[in-house]
């Protein structure tokens, strides 16, 4: 989670939403990411969807089933779609999104009898830390 930590303040830094999104296979990073949909002018361009294309690059393969996604904030319906369709293994995130979260909040996407494939879930690690980090991001904001 440190590492996604890190990518959400470069984040914050490029004027970005502070998310950042980390895919590990075993021990091993294979992508780091942070959210650039301003930056990139692409509204799909979050922290998880552009670690899991990185990813699939790296590894040459569209399904990620061996692999974990780390993330920083409760993926959007977005996210999880990408997420279920990469067959992503584990999701560990930090801070719960009960505005546009679509995991525990929201749609709960992988709750839907539509949804082909569930990860299993962590959620809650490095919650105060990322938190903290989008409230003192949309503090300065307003």
């Amino acid at each position: 989670m440190r590492l996604a930590l890190d990518a959400a303040r470069g984040a914050a830094e490029a004027g970005e939403v502070p998310v950042g999104a980390v895919v590990m296979q075993g021990g091993a990073v294979v992508a780091v990411a942070a959210n650039a949909p301003r930056t990139l002018c692409d509204p799909t361009a979050h922290a998880e969807i552009r670690a899991i294309r990185a990813a699939a690059a790296v590894l040459g393969r569209d399904r990620l089933e061996d692999c974990d996604l780390w993330v920083t904030l409760e993926p959007c319906a977005m996210c999880a779609g990408a997420i279920a369709h990469a067959r992503i293994a584990r999701l560990y995130y930090a801070a719960d999104d009960p505005k546009g979260g679509a995991v525990e909040h929201g749609g709960r996407i992988f709750a839907q009898p539509t949804c082909h494939h569930r990860p299993e879930i962590y959620a809650g690690i490095a919650e105060g830390e990322a938190a903290d980090l989008l409230r003192a991001f949309f503090r300065e904001r307003r």
